[in-house]
């Protein structure tokens, strides 16, 4: 996305208040919510791109999903386990990097089974937005059966070593159903 005709407008915008400045006490106001407007539009432009590298990674994927914080989006996962929704949810800061909660869900509305998967995480290419395998980082996930299954799973994850401003990336992947024992018949 081109940022030209954003900054023609806003330089526009400033030179019509410019010529008013004599006439118009208000001058200094709206300059505030002209940089204001700008600084909204800027995150907006910015939530935009990681949507769209969210979307173009899950498009090549052919294992996994990719979650990119920047999106502030979930991402469509089909799986053996069904249609999955994956979210990431509440990143924060903590002692060794951050923590998250991952929220998997069955869009088909059945009971997801217990699994296996591994979550990989680390930093995007500045100039290609692909993921850096560089100091990349796996964790395996192993998501027991519940008391009372249902569709959605959440579960804690830590991301170590990385700060809100370095990870670029979270890959679920290798997702595979645990097989459970048969029922015991008496």
């Amino acid at each position: 996305m081109t940022k030209h005709p954003r900054l023609w407008l806003a330089c526009a915008a400033l030179l019509s208040l410019t010529g008013c400045a004599k006439q118009n006490p208000q001058l200094p106001e709206l300059k505030t919510e002209v940089g204001q407007l700008n600084q909204k539009l800027q995150r907006l432009t910015d939530l935009a791109v990681a949507l769209e590298q969210q979307t173009t990674l899950n498009r090549q994927s052919t294992n996994g999903v990719y979650l990119l914080p920047a999106a502030k989006s979930p991402a469509l996962l089909k799986s053996d386990l069904g249609e999955l929704t994956v979210t990431l949810l509440r990143v924060a800061p903590d002692a060794s990097g951050l923590q998250a909660v991952l929220e998997v869900k069955n869009n088909a509305g059945q009971p997801l089974p217990p699994f296996t998967a591994s979550l990989s995480w680390g930093q995007l290419d500045p100039v290609t937005g692909k993921p850096l395998t560089v100091d990349m980082q796996t964790q395996n996930i192993n998501v027991e059966p519940d008391l009372l299954p249902g569709p959605v799973k959440t579960f804690d994850v830590k991301f170590s070593q990385v700060t809100m401003e370095t990870l670029g990336f979270i890959h679920l992947h290798n997702m595979v159903a645990t097989p459970q024992p048969a029922p015991v018949q008496p």
